[in-house]
């Protein structure tokens, strides 16, 4: 890149929407700001945007795309397709108003409700589904029966399904009540219907399902149906997470 190539940094940062230009000035002169691993405390640095991993306190700033990031709160008995050739309810039906030609990353079955992410962006889809990237998704399962510890630990040691061996990362009992447990549950697996063959493998059939996370996405107050764009720290973390 040529000396007078590129954006000054602190109208980057600008434009990014974290600080004004004088207080990015600051933010510089304080050494509180990153461009491709090396810290800059000087004020006249050019850069490029779309190319350049630029960090505030450690935090990844996305650059400014035409790409579009989306997180759906999922209702139960929603079809995770675009279209449904059978009329039921299904994705398109909550982002009919956006311009953009948006498609769905990896996939929650009919009955399974909660966060769906959607993107125009080809790569970033593939890498978030690729599990190479192991990035993990955390879920509530409301499951049959009253769940042991023995049973808590046969899932954190992976057990063995018909397509090969599944592990949960993390799995905690929330609450137990009149014959039901309500589980917390997190894995890097993508595998179909992976959470509710688990339990059933165990002993314990699902009778609710709902993710809560992706990654660092958190459900947080996004209301069944609701539908959001990432904010640009869960942005830059996923970025981060599949090295775009």
């Amino acid at each position: 890149m040529g000396e007078q190539e590129g954006i000054r940094l602190q109208k980057v940062l600008a434009q990014a929407g974290v600080a004004s230009r004088r207080t990015a000035e600051i933010l510089i002169e304080q050494g509180r700001v990153e461009v491709d691993g090396t810290v800059v405390t000087e004020f006249g640095m050019r850069v490029d945007p779309a190319v350049s991993v630029i960090r505030v306190d450690g935090e990844r700033i996305p650059p400014t795309s035409a790409h579009v990031y989306l997180v759906l709160n999922k209702p139960r008995g929603v079809v995770t397709t675009m279209a449904d050739p059978q009329g039921r309810p299904c994705i398109a039906d909550y982002v009919q108003d956006r311009p953009e030609r948006l498609f769905h990353i990896g996939r929650l079955d009919t009955d399974t409700e909660g966060l769906l992410l959607l993107t125009n962006h080809g790569e970033f889809a593939h890498r978030l589904t690729h599990p190479s990237y192991e990035v993990s998704k955390t879920y509530v399962a409301e499951v049959d029966g009253n769940v042991k510890p023995a049973v808590l630990r046969s899932l954190l040691d992976g057990i063995e399904l018909d397509d090969g061996p599944a592990q949960a990362d993390t799995v905690k009992v929330i609450s137990s009540i009149r014959g039901r447990t309500l589980i917390q549950i997190s894995l890097h697996e993508g595998r179909n219907r992976i959470v509710r063959r688990m339990f059933d493998a165990v002993g314990h059939p699902v009778k609710r399902l709902t993710r809560t996370a992706i990654g660092p996405v958190r459900r947080g107050n996004l209301h069944t149906g609701d539908l959001r764009e990432l904010d640009h720290k869960e942005l830059g973390q996923l970025l981060d997470l599949v090295d775009l």
